[in-house]
């Protein structure tokens, strides 16, 4: 019985769109072409050439590790380090009631807050997690057109992208998806906390236990890991967003001034503590926002003994995490916390006397990763790039 087979396959950026391939022969039966040449069977056929292109598009492309936050993305190329860390923002402008990209990172941060009614900037992840998926897709193809160049050869690259671990199955097809349809031929997803912990070069690999904490924009990720798995781990909805939140809102019930997300953010990175400071005053500063009893722009002094109560709500959320964490440590392993101690990663882990409020909670050893802004990116193109690291990375 005759049939015929088909192979399609698109050609980007080349202006002939697409190549069919046509052959005609008796299914799994080796047999002649209709040319008279000796041939393959069918089956045999369709594999080899779907190979042959798979590995045709990823020419010159470089695999990827992709810290996709809800505060900063940041990418990680095969045997180059990171190569890129800029805000998750993409400013999005409406023309006739078409929408388009009009800037994405850097450029889309610095119009949030004063963009004009046709213009609105957009953070497409929010705890953590996709929030609105075709802006997000149309940020992760922009980040990688930037890190590929304008050259203009097949990219189709391998990307590895952390999930935070209490996303459900979802929300990683979410982040999958997102990937796939911005460029990548394969995606694969690693759990944040292991990728922190692997970035901060604590022996995940042993079976010894190590705990992380990951206090990134959206999320806070506490992990007990041993032997390339997480024996435990729990997922707060609490980290930098939720502190820049708690700014705004202190502010405004005790000083009657509404302030922007840029200004809370920069006062948490400027003068964020988690304990009030010894003589109960510390640093002080102004602060420019607008009067909600008058109506117009004020100047008020505040110190950093308001921003240690501001952000009380927050700090506590993440320290109870932690002690949840360690009340569902097998023995063994909280035995060996002891002696390892707790490490912080990510940007919350900036915050002024953090890791001394941890051990006073705790009553635990608590360090600082070296490069805590990294760590999670470092560690995700680790697990792409060391074999070793090979099975703490799935699909979704």
């Amino acid at each position: 019985m005759e049939n015929t087979v088909w192979i399609e396959q698109l050609f980007w950026p080349f202006p002939w769109r697409s190549v069919r391939w046509r052959s005609s022969c008796q299914i799994g039966i080796a047999g002649e072409a209709p040319w008279g040449l000796p041939r393959r069977s069918t089956t045999h056929e369709l594999h080899g050439q779907m190979s042959f292109f798979s590995k045709f598009l990823k020419l010159g492309s470089h695999n990827m590790a992709i810290d996709l936050g809800t505060a900063n993305t940041l990418v990680y190329v095969e045997d180059q380090g990171i190569v890129l860390d800029e805000p998750s923002v993409v400013a999005i402008e409406t023309i006739n009631g078409i929408e388009r990209v009009k800037a994405v990172g850097d450029d889309a941060k610095m119009m949030m807050g004063k963009t004009p009614d046709t213009i609105k900037a957009v953070r497409p992840l929010r705890d953590g997690v996709i929030a609105d998926i075709e802006v997000a897709e149309k940020m992760i193809e922009h980040f990688i057109r930037k890190v590929h160049g304008k050259r203009t050869l097949f990219r189709y690259p391998e990307i590895t992208i952390c999930v935070p671990s209490g996303a459900t199955s979802v929300e990683k097809r979410a982040i999958r998806d997102a990937a796939s349809n911005a460029g990548a031929s394969e995606v694969y997803l690693i759990l944040e906390p292991m990728a922190a912990a692997i970035g901060a070069d604590m022996p995940v690999t042993e079976p010894v236990g190590s705990m992380v904490v990951d206090i990134g924009g959206g999320t806070t990720e506490v992990a007990v890991l041993s032997l390339r798995g997480l024996a435990y781990t729990t997922s707060v909805r609490t980290g930098g967003d939720k502190m820049d939140e708690a700014i705004v809102s202190y502010v405004r019930r005790h000083h009657n001034l509404l302030i922007g997300e840029t200004t809370a953010e920069r006062i948490k990175k400027d003068y964020g503590i988690a304990i009030i400071p010894e003589d109960g005053v510390g640093e002080t500063f102004t602060l420019k926002g607008r009067d909600l009893v008058n109506g117009v722009p004020k100047e008020i002094t505040i110190n950093q003994a308001h921003i240690a109560e501001a952000l009380s709500e927050p700090i506590g959320a993440i320290v109870e995490g932690v002690r949840i964490a360690l009340e569902n440590t097998a023995p063994e392993l909280a035995a060996d916390i002891v002696d390892q101690g707790i490490v912080l990663t990510g940007g919350g882990a900036l915050i002024r006397k953090l890791d001394e409020h941890l051990r006073e909670e705790t009553g635990l050893p608590v360090s600082i990763a070296e490069n805590p802004l990294t760590c999670v990116a470092i560690g995700t193109g680790r697990a792409m790039e060391d074999p070793i690291y090979r099975g703490v990375l799935h699909t979704a």
